[in-house]
């Protein structure tokens, strides 16, 4: 399905967009992925969900991506003998793991993990931060701290850890279990909470075994300080701000979200930029003027995809929602300076042949009447680092392999293609040439610029590129390869 815009689209699906009409309506309005909670819904209501996104799909001819969630392990506290208490700044109150009912004086935390990772003077964070709790001392099993910021505390609020690194892994037996059963499916993407370090990432890999790619939600300080090595292990990163808000100051997230989405950038790897984009469309058709412009500024700054949350899940507007993103992302992209931005954020060339390869497409397609950049990409590679160039025409990847097609719905400005095998360039240089004309970026009198790798079907071996012609009679004049 042909997309005026370049950023990709992430829509949640809910209570509020279970239907086959409502998913159907939902891509027609601008979603490319699909993002499955898995923090709410049984398996066998995800397993519905996902079927009938294959509907979809498969009667719209028009890949789409699923992305499973995991849930990651929620801190929280046990609790109280009257359902809620009050805490005022400068009160004592303990931690501990005594599982009896909390009063005014204390709570269970039934966390012994975050005991041994505690120092004096930590920082807890209760119900998204609204109250804050300092450490004065701290053992084994409690914490006794100050109140700093008060408010009303109650049964089982998340428990926020900013301070320390915790001895916890990213997946819970929840998770594997969840991950299972996603990879089953034959889900694209698996999205990792609560990841503090790169092993974090090794360790689901080792369980998805390259049933799925694997995208890091950096929601944590010490995701932010291991982000390199993060990146480097990760498919895909997913700023996800809400968390990121919570533990760190909200004054140094801007600056967080820009470097993040430069450096995936730097890396060819999908970045998307998460949460409270379109907050106030749960409740209302219109969104803020703030939040369009935070939907732009996602964009300026080179996302690969922007994701709705409860908009789409929970709202009572979720096709109203895409839609709006899809208007933003249409607006800004049309905007000169957008293309300013773009282009004086590029990284400089790397050193392998692909590099150089895509480099020289992207510079012919800026200096040359060319219509399109077509790749064959069997495992996405070559796609995503022509995606890194953001050039200004579309990109056109051709692939054989369902899966691949599937997951570069997330990539930057990628259109995908599903083609039979071929064995030799010129019948490669056809197919980019059809796939061109049916998507309406090419006319018969247009040129296209086509890459990819001999030996055919070989990942990794991109390694000669071609100015073309559309017309096909054109095409088989040209000498064999």
């Amino acid at each position: 399905m042909r997309r005026l815009r370049n950023v990709k689209i992430v829509a949640t699906l809910g209570p509020a967009s279970e239907t086959y009409d409502m998913i159907r309506g939902l891509h027609e309005a601008g979603a490319d992925v699909f993002r499955l909670n898995m923090s709410h819904g049984s398996h066998d209501e995800i397993r519905e969900k996902h079927r009938i996104i294959r509907q979809v799909e498969k009667d719209l001819q028009s890949p789409i991506a699923i992305l499973a969630d995991l849930q990651g392990p929620k801190l929280r506290v046990g609790v109280f003998a009257n359902g809620e208490e009050e805490l005022v700044e400068g009160a004592k109150f303990r931690l501990d793991l005594d599982e009896t009912e909390g009063d005014i004086m204390r709570v269970c935390l039934p966390h012994p993990e975050i005991f041994a990772a505690l120092e004096a003077g930590s920082n807890l964070l209760v119900n998204d931060g609204k109250i804050r709790l300092k450490v004065d001392a701290c053992g084994a099993d409690f914490a006794d701290c100050s109140v700093t910021i008060g408010g009303t505390i109650s049964n089982r609020k998340g428990v926020n850890v900013p301070d320390v690194v915790l001895p916890l892994a990213a997946l819970s037996e929840k998770d594997r279990d969840d991950l299972e059963f996603v990879c089953g499916l034959g889900v694209d993407w698996l999205a990792l909470s609560f990841v503090q370090r790169p092993e974090d990432v090794e360790e689901a890999r080792g369980l998805a075994q390259g049933r799925a790619a694997l995208l890091s939600k950096i929601e944590k300080p010490a995701a932010v300080e291991s982000f390199e090595a993060i990146l480097k292990a990760s498919d895909g990163i997913m700023v996800a701000r809400g968390d990121l808000g919570v533990e760190l100051p909200v004054s140094a997230v801007p600056p967080i979200q820009k470097r993040l989405v430069r450096k995936c950038r730097q890396a060819a790897k999908p970045v998307i930029v998460a949460t409270q984009m379109l907050e106030s469309m749960i409740e209302s058709p219109m969104p803020t003027r703030a939040e369009v412009s935070d939907v732009a500024t996602a964009i300026y700054e080179g996302a690969d995809a922007i994701m709705l949350s409860a908009e789409s899940a929970a709202g009572q507007y979720p096709v109203e929602a895409v839609t709006t993103m899809n208007d933003v992302a249409v607006e800004v992209e049309s905007d000169p300076t957008y293309r300013e931005i773009i282009e004086a954020s590029r990284s400089a060339p790397r050193s392998t042949v692909a590099d150089a390869i895509v480099s020289a497409a992207r510079e012919i397609a800026e200096t040359t009447e060319v219509a399109a950049i077509c790749c064959f990409s069997q495992s996405g590679t070559t796609a995503l680092l022509i995606a890194r160039e953001r050039p200004r025409v579309p990109i056109i990847a051709m692939t054989s392999l369902r899966g691949t097609s599937r997951r570069l719905a997330l990539s930057w400005g990628t259109n995908c293609v599903i083609v039979s095998d071929v064995s030799r360039f010129k019948m490669a240089v056809v197919a980019s040439a059809r796939a061109a004309r049916d998507l309406g970026y090419a006319t018969n009198e247009d040129q296209i610029v086509v890459t990819a790798g001999l030996p055919f079907n070989v990942p990794g071996t991109t390694n000669i590129l071609r100015v073309a012609p559309c017309e096909e009679r054109l095409i088989f004049n040209m000498e064999e390869e």
